[in-house]
């Protein structure tokens, strides 16, 4: 499985190691991303997503259902 956030849609983006010689070689930074498993009340069932720990924060801010919501909303082609 990918690393990408399944919310925010965070991915590895790549840079410069530079060292103290100010010498530059390619690296990556990735995403923290956690594994966790969210309730549903309305469909009274668990999920899991690999989300990052911001996408964590808007879920507890917003709620799960109004996150998936928005999910599902980007996900439709426009017509």
């Amino acid at each position: 499985m990918s690393r990408v956030c399944e919310v925010t849609g965070k991915k590895m983006i790549t840079g410069n190691k530079v060292s103290h010689a100010n010498n530059r070689t390619k690296r990556k930074f990735y995403p923290n991303l956690q594994e966790k498993k969210f309730f549903i009340p309305e469909e009274n069932r668990w999920i899991t997503m690999k989300v990052s720990t911001s996408a964590i924060r808007t879920i507890n801010k917003k709620g799960i259902a109004e996150v998936l919501k928005d999910i599902e909303k980007k996900s439709k082609p426009k017509n």
